[in-house]
């Protein structure tokens, strides 16, 4: 199985997701717990809620393995994101619920988080920064859209129920201002959801590791709540409905970024 899925696009805007994938190789899954075999944590069905992306030009980068074998979107020498917060590694050994992830001794060793990093991390990231800087150089300008999303309710890492649309630009540091404030007013004027910018997700890595305004390029992270597209219980069905419902606004997200990027081209 290959690191990711990638389909180069026409503007300035590449769509990352990296915690989408559910391939398990048979040597880890066999040394997983039972909890774990159903990937609860997973970015669920964001392609399919994604499915205009495509048609709107835009470059798309795909994981295809689970989060659970590596987590993309964490620092590689295992600094945590949040610090004094709850963090998840970079080769996760407990499920959101802080249920183990593995089999008594059947936890990655450093040989075995290394060769991951080496043969799905590094290889998604090289495409990743590969795009960004084609586009830059293209376009004069890049976006990147990281596209995830979570169950409402995680007490590990947030108190209460989520907001519907988190929008993450690292305080500030990953995306121009202006960008970001649009992005939010969009969010708020839809008033059947609720939205939060730089709340408890700020952006993950990828955010804060890509995002170089100064350079011409400008990351967000949009964190979905499930429960706005999907049910979050087993076996995490996909709710058309609820999705025909949250497209329009995902669709004026995606149109709001490349307005922005062509009037300073």
């Amino acid at each position: 199985m290959e690191p990711f899925h990638f389909a180069s696009g026409r503007v300035p805007l590449l769509v990352s997701m990296p915690h989408v994938g559910t391939h398990l190789p048979d040597a880890i899954a066999d040394g997983f717990a039972l909890e774990a075999r159903p990937l609860p944590d997973t970015d669920w069905h964001l392609p399919r809620l994604y499915n205009f992306i495509a048609a709107l030009g835009a470059s798309v980068l795909i994981a295809t393995h689970s989060r659970y074998v590596i987590d993309l979107n964490r620092d590689p020498t295992g600094k945590p994101l949040y610090p004094g917060a709850s963090n998840s590694e970079l080769c996760p050994t407990t499920l959101f619920s802080d249920a183990a992830i593995y089999l008594r001794g059947r936890e990655p060793d450093v040989q075995e988080i290394d060769t991951r990093r080496r043969t799905l991390w590094e290889p998604y990231h090289r495409r990743l920064s590969d795009e960004l800087q084609r586009l830059r150089a293209e376009h004069g300008i890049a976006l990147l859209l990281d596209a995830h999303s979570i169950k409402s309710e995680v007490p590990r890492f947030f108190s209460g129920r989520l907001p519907d649309l988190n929008l993450g630009t690292a305080d500030g540091g990953s995306a121009d201002p202006t960008l970001a404030s649009g992005l939010l007013a969009l969010c708020a004027a839809e008033t059947r959801y609720s939205s939060v910018l730089d709340g408890r997700f700020k952006g993950g890595y990828i955010t804060r590791q890509y995002g170089l305004p100064s350079a011409g390029i400008h990351a967000v992270q949009l964190e979905i709540a499930e429960r706005i597209y999907m049910d979050e219980a087993p076996p995490f069905q996909f709710d058309e409905s609820l999705a025909e419902t949250l497209r329009p606004l995902l669709r004026a997200f995606v149109g709001t970024m490349l307005a922005w990027a062509e009037a300073r081209r």
